[in-house]
C-alpha cells in the first residue's frame, strides 16, 4: 500500500481521525459506491454561534479501501469547526489537495466523503 499513498494519506489510514459515531446527531447521512463497494455514514453535532450554524462535532463510520477512509478522516478534519456554508463547500479536489494527492484510481473516495458531508448538511436543513 505504501507504494501508491503519500505519507499524510497513510498517516490518515493508520491514525483516522473523527471516526465512531455521535449519539443523538443532529443529522446523519450514508452514501454509498456501487462500483467499489465503499459505504460511509456521517453523523453531525450542529451549534448555533453568533446566528450561524456551525459544526461543533463530526464523526463517520467507513467500509471501504485506505484511501476511502484517509478521504473520510481528513474531510471530517476539513468540516469541524466550520459554518454549514463553509463545510457545504469543500469539494473533492479540496480533500485531495488536503491530503497531498491521491492515485487516479482512487480520487473516487474524495467524492464519497463530499458527497456524506453534503448530504448530512442537507438532511440537517430539512428537519431545521
Amino acid at each position: 500500500m505504501n507504494e501508491f499513498y503519500n505519507k499524510k494519506v497513510m498517516d490518515h489510514f493508520r491514525n483516522p481521525k473523527n471516526m465512531g459515531v455521535i449519539k443523538k446527531a443532529d443529522a446523519v447521512s450514508t452514501v454509498g459506491n456501487p462500483v467499489c463497494g465503499d459505504v460511509m455514514r456521517m453523523f453531525l453535532k450542529i451549534e448555533k454561534k453568533k446566528g450561524k450554524e456551525v459544526i461543533k462535532d463530526i464523526k463517520f463510520q467507513i467500509l471501504g479501501c485506505g484511501a476511502a477512509l484517509a478521504t473520510s478522516s481528513v474531510t471530517t478534519q476539513l468540516a469541524k469547526g466550520k459554518t454549514l456554508e463553509e463545510a457545504a463547500k469543500i469539494d473533492a479536489p479540496e480533500i485531495i489537495k488536503e491530503l497531498g494527492g491521491l492515485p487516479a484510481a482512487k480520487r473516487h473516495c474524495s467524492l464519497l466523503a463530499h458527497e456524506a458531508l453534503k448530504k448530512a448538511i442537507a438532511n440537517y436543513r430539512k428537519k431545521v
